[in-house]
């Protein structure tokens, strides 16, 4: 953990810096405001102390200015009685919290401890989240350009159209860009477009003013401001009528919204994800979809295959349903039987991942004695034809269903410290061995990879 304390008592903080004892962290103190600029240019921080003085530099917000930085830093002010509305205000523009002078070195440490183990758990849940997106895609040669795709345009600010069939994954896969980017603090905002009624849908998105019309009783923040310094995910974006497409278009050219019966316009940081299971192509050719719009969402187009074409993943996605609806539904399943297994490998799944999901929980629901049998599926997927058990055998070997039912879900499923290690190596050959690079694709510091590949004995040249 690498720790800074900004504070212009030069007594406070070089007794802190002399009685620092805290394992696995190191501490920097800056008492000039001048030298607290250029320590956060030249350092990476993943806690940060700022006494009230330290706020603001120059007419600068240095709390903005910390978290553009460091995007994952916890900041905390440390303020007496006098200037406890400046911590306040600071709190409410992205520190998490503030603390009441004086304060002995014990505090800090104390604090340090809290917030470290807080940053840990993150930085495991990102990896884990990660490893959840690897088993959900499939290790394919299309799907392994996918995530390579995804982990260079995620931490940008760039406009990304998602296109594949419903149910495919879109916006797990849009969720995981924002999680990844550098907004990953901020409001993942996700929108269905077309359950919007089409009387109401400029306002639900762009806000309307007090009386704007029949209903509007008081001001309203639409979708767009609701997602301010974050993401709004955009889906079905091909049932937005003209005029709402043409409205979308202006914010997209210059990042500016109007509330409805407003006549000045809002500047707003938001990015935006786009996804539909639609033609645009076709639309555009239709008069359907305008063609300026298509090119100003497509700056990256990822396109999902359906799961029938990445069929290696089945055994994955249900071994993750599998324990989801195990704990929800108090169950536990441990065998599928054969039959079982190539009814559920030999459907086509016209829904798509969120389609499995649900035969999986019927499945789970229905089952009895830990075993999913042929009888627990849903008729239309019992009633399949399936190939013969050596076929499914021969080609799925490595991941088939059949694992599950040689052991159990729990002895199965690879401890966070196996997925750590995996996971970290994958991004460090993705990243070519930069471990700055690695370290900011996998949301962590650049201390805490280090602590990591110490941990795992992940043995690489600098």
């Amino acid at each position: 953990m690498k720790i800074l304390l900004a504070d212009s008592n030069k007594f406070f903080a070089q007794s802190i810096l002399n009685d620092w004892k805290t394992d696995d962290s190191t501490i920097e103190v800056i008492t000039q405001l001048e030298d607290f600029i250029l320590s956060i240019d030249r350092s990476k921080f993943d806690i940060a102390f700022l006494s009230v003085e330290f706020l603001f530099y120059k007419n600068m917000d240095m709390i903005s200015y910390l978290n553009e930085k460091n995007p994952n830093i916890e900041i905390i002010v440390l303020c007496e009685a006098k200037s406890l509305p400046a911590a306040e205000s600071a709190v409410s523009r992205g520190a998490q919290a503030y603390l009441l002078k004086p304060i002995s070195i014990e505090v800090l440490e104390s604090k340090v401890k809290k917030l470290a183990s807080k940053l840990r758990q993150k930085s495991d849940s990102r990896l884990m989240e990660d490893h959840l997106l690897d088993s959900l895609l499939g290790d394919t040669p299309e799907m392994r350009k996918i995530l390579k795709t995804l982990y260079k345009i995620a931490p940008t600010t760039s406009t990304i159209l998602i296109t594949g069939e419903s149910g495919s994954g879109k916006e797990f896969l849009a969720n995981t860009i924002h999680r990844l980017s550098k907004r990953s603090e901020e409001a993942f905002v996700p929108v269905n477009s077309g359950a919007i009624p089409e009387n109401i849908v400029e306002s639900e998105l762009f806000g309307s003013k007090k009386g704007a019309f029949t209903g509007a009783v008081a001001d309203k923040k639409g979708l767009f401001e609701t997602a301010s310094k974050g993401t709004l995910f955009l889906d079905e974006v091909g049932e937005l009528s003209l005029a709402t497409q043409v409205k979308l278009l202006r914010f997209l050219q210059n990042h500016e919204i109007r509330r409805v019966g407003e006549t000045e316009n809002r500047y707003l940081d938001v990015r935006i994800i786009a996804a539909t299971n639609q033609n645009l192509q076709k639309a555009m050719e239709e008069g359907t979809f305008r063609e300026d719009l298509y090119y100003r969402l497509n700056t990256f187009h990822i396109h999902l295959p359906p799961l029938r074409k990445r069929k290696v993943v089945i055994p994955r996605i249900i071994k993750y349903f599998s324990l989801k609806y195990n704990e929800q539904h108090g169950k536990s399943i441990q065998n599928i039987d054969p039959a079982a297994q190539m009814a559920l490998f030999a459907y086509d799944y016209p829904g798509n991942i969120r389609e499995l999901e649900n035969i999986i929980e019927h499945a789970i629901v229905l089952s009895e004695n830990g075993w999913i049998r042929l009888e627990d599926l849903p008729e239309h997927v019992s009633q399949v034809q399936t190939t013969s058990p050596n076929k499914f055998l021969t080609h799925h070997q490595d991941t088939s269903i059949k694992s599950l039912s040689q052991e159990s879900p729990s002895e199965e499923i690879e401890s966070l410290s196996q997925i750590e290690k995996k996971h970290i190596i994958k991004v460090l050959d993705l990243m070519k061995g930069n471990k700055t690079e690695t370290a900011n694709k996998l949301g962590i510091s650049r201390a805490t990879l280090w602590r990591k590949l110490k941990e795992h004995e992940i043995d690489l040249d600098d």
